[in-house]
């Protein structure tokens, strides 16, 4: 039983398969990293979100006046100027998101 002739192969094998199966996950497989993934979550998040700014921005009385307010911004401060008439600001949220406010700003097409 002290007999260890057969570790060494054994050993190259499985340090091989692991190593076959890791690439081919991570290449066609699917797998991602965790940052990966929270990235992906994020803009899907935003991107379930964006017809919700949409419909704040279209239904909103005041929409004329701010729409002047946002377009009259420099190109940078845009998404500040959004995210002040508050229709970045996810129903049940006390702050607006940025995040949501720049592809609310592409959706509006100011």
């Amino acid at each position: 039983m002290t007999d260890t002739t057969w570790m060494k192969p054994g050993l190259i094998g499985a340090g091989a398969g692991a190593a076959v199966a890791m690439v081919l996950g991570f290449t066609w497989g699917g797998w991602v990293t965790g940052g990966a993934a929270a990235t992906m979550s994020e803009d899907a998040v935003v991107a379930a979100l964006v017809p919700v700014c949409v419909d704040l921005a279209a239904t909103d009385p005041e929409r004329v006046d701010k729409l002047e307010t946002v377009r009259a911004a420099a190109g940078f401060q845009r998404r500040s100027a959004l995210m002040a008439t508050g229709w970045a600001t996810v129903p049940g949220s006390d702050a607006p998101d940025q995040t949501l406010a720049q592809a609310c700003l592409l959706a509006i097409e100011i």
